[in-house]
């Protein structure tokens, strides 16, 4: 009953060679048939749409995780020390107008976005807030300690850029030791590139995993419908007028999982917001969460719709081709 209703709503079919003045007219009423036919559907059997939707919604939220993931890991290896200082000890016996030759042959550097001198009394003064220290520096006679030169690098700079800045203060005149923690540095930039190609893999393969689901949905739509599709063909409708619907049923279920997407990782940053907030405030709020840009918030449910008209694209066509030799 439903596909006899159905039969009598739709727009006239489109024969495979259209001649008349009313051409547009009939594709644009068709297209706005097809999209409510297919919303109509859709809703015809919810059980069923709404386990595609959630299985394609959680398999496209899962690359959004991992994306939050990863940019947060960043922000903490930035907070907790990948751009931290690079300290430079003087020479003994290098005075404080040496100290400074020295630093302004380093700040005409690229890589370099600011260079502190710290004195031997500066030094003394921290290690006298040290406990057990203060005792010990009242006993000595001169301060034992150099000037420091403490380098700061600039933001996001490459292992490559670190190591030729490392190199360059080590070769400057009256530098001593050289203290960096570079292969911290190092370790963090591999750990950021395995994430970030893990989590482009696994885009890639959930995405397809997607499109195989809506296409699935959509074989089992037209093989249930195999009759009324060759009466359509029969009666001398062309393939892109029978296809339409199911077109339109693909980009229905992308853009609901989509949604559906956007919404748990919604979720999960407002689940992190709140550990993420105790480790800031055990840091002094050095560490800073940050949530999904917006702009890819918006663009995952437009490429799920996307992906949801390919998959039906792909299937459709092949299924009513056979439909039509059949």
């Amino acid at each position: 009953m439903n596909t006899a209703r159905e039969s009598r709503r739709a727009p006239e079919p489109e024969k495979t060679r259209r001649t008349t003045p009313h051409h547009i007219g009939a594709w644009r009423e068709h297209h706005a048939w097809s999209l409510s036919i297919s919303w109509r559907r859709l809703a015809a059997r919810p059980l069923g749409t709404l386990l595609t939707v959630a299985v394609m919604g959680v398999a496209l939220a899962l690359p959004l995780a991992f994306y939050l993931l990863l940019g947060n890991v960043e922000r903490m290896g930035d907070a907790l020390g990948r751009n931290q200082t690079i300290s430079a000890f003087m020479k003994p016996g290098q005075n404080a107008g040496m100290t400074e030759t020295a630093a302004s042959a380093l700040r005409g550097r690229p890589e370099v976005q600011e260079i502190t001198v710290r004195t031997p009394k500066d030094g003394l003064a921290e290690l006298a807030e040290v406990q057990g220290f203060s005792g010990a520096l009242q006993s000595l006679d001169e301060n034992p300690l150099p000037y420091v030169l403490s380098v700061q690098p600039k933001p996001n700079l490459s292992a490559e850029d670190a190591s030729r800045l490392i190199e360059s203060m080590k070769a400057t005149p009256g530098v001593d030791l050289v203290q960096d923690t570079g292969a911290w540095r190092q370790r963090l930039d591999a750990i950021l590139g395995v994430g970030a190609r893990a989590t482009i893999l696994l885009a890639l393969l959930l995405g397809v995993a997607a499109l195989l689901v809506v296409g699935n949905t959509i074989r089992v739509d037209i093989q249930s419908r195999a009759e009324e599709i060759g009466v359509l063909l029969l009666i001398g409708a062309s393939r892109p007028f029978v296809r339409r619907p199911y077109l339109y049923t693909g980009i229905w279920l992308g853009l609901l999982a989509g949604i559906l997407a956007v919404v748990l990782a919604v979720m999960i940053e407002l689940a992190m917001a709140g550990p993420v907030g105790r480790l800031a405030a055990a840091y002094d709020g050095s560490v800073q969460f940050g949530g999904l840009p917006v702009w890819l918030l918006l663009s995952v449910p437009l490429a799920s719709a996307i992906l949801g008209w390919l998959g039906a694209r792909l299937v459709s066509a092949r299924q009513i081709r056979r439909v039509a030799a059949g």
